[in-house]
């Protein structure tokens, strides 16, 4: 299982932390955001396979800003996954 740290960009949140464990998300948490929306990703992520949860938020547009926390958390999974 491997610990990964991501300093998202354009988002509220200034922080996400997960674990990968055999291509699955464990222990996905956001420092700062909006705490239920954030709480909320992680748990819908737990247990889900790297590439279908960057399949299912990549893109996802907060206020105009062009990312989004959910966005911001498929970027570092991809990122991730090529750094494994």
């Amino acid at each position: 299982m491997a610990k990964y740290t991501f300093t998202p960009q354009g988002v509220c949140s200034s922080q996400i932390e997960f674990e990968i464990d055999n291509g699955v998300v464990r222990n996905c948490k956001f420092t700062r955001g909006c705490n239920g929306n954030t709480q909320g990703i992680g748990a819908l992520v737990e247990g889900m396979k790297a590439d279908e949860v960057i399949k299912r938020l990549k893109g996802v547009n907060c206020g105009g800003r062009g990312t989004s926390c959910p966005d911001q958390l498929a970027r570092a999974l991809e990122q991730a996954s090529r750094e494994q």
